[in-house]
């Protein structure tokens, strides 16, 4: 997982509310064995609109997204992720999220920021013109304008975000941790470690 410490560039004014991860990955594209490729299905029905946001010249490559409350809600799956940071999207700007929408977000490595509406409602406007930056160190989102918005993140997720750890990358950087209990567990009960390397 890449390290996010700074997302910033054009946000694509995106604002629905209720976007189910239906919308961001139909669930044909739930067949694939790969992430590669998911971005062409992200928002696949909206984009059947040729004046749609995701491929206009001005917002297509955007690595933010600005959604309305409750993004990500519906069924669970992590596809949804996947397709997001595909199509390059590594943060998303909404009121509320999903809960599990969110964790999966956060386990793929993409930002979710948590604004009130009335933030909300300024970045859109400015994002018809201009960029948008999230610096997750000082948990702000600021514009050209001297906007500046704060917000709050859990401090795992902002440790794992910064250092680009994932579940596995957390694992392995308690590797000698690890090692040190196999081969003291291995000394206590080689009964049950037979086959485990001292």
């Amino acid at each position: 997982m890449e390290p996010v410490k700074e997302v910033a560039g054009r946000a694509i004014p995106f604002g629905r509310k209720n976007v189910d991860t239906d919308v961001i990955i139909p669930a044909h594209w739930l067949k694939t064995i790969t992430r590669d490729g998911l971005g062409r299905g992200a928002f696949e029905a909206l984009r059947q609109d040729p004046d749609n946001l995701f491929d206009s010249p001005e917002f297509k490559g955007s690595p933010i997204l600005i959604a309305g409350d409750n993004f990500g809600c519906g069924s669970s799956r992590e596809h949804a992720a996947w397709a997001l940071l595909d199509l390059g999207i590594t943060a998303v700007i909404a009121p509320s999220f999903s809960d599990i929408f969110s964790g999966n977000a956060f386990k793929n490595g993409i930002l979710t920021v948590v604004l009130p509406q009335a933030a909300i409602d300024r970045l859109m406007e400015v994002a018809q013109t201009d960029p948008v930056t999230i610096d997750l160190e000082s948990q702000t989102v600021t514009t050209p304008f001297q906007d500046r918005f704060s917000f709050e993140i859990d401090p795992f997720r902002k440790h794992c975000l910064l250092n680009g750890l994932d579940e596995v990358g957390l694992t392995l950087a308690r590797g000698d941790e690890i090692a040190r209990y196999e081969n003291k567990s291995a000394g206590e009960t080689p009964w049950l470690a037979k086959g485990v390397a001292a």
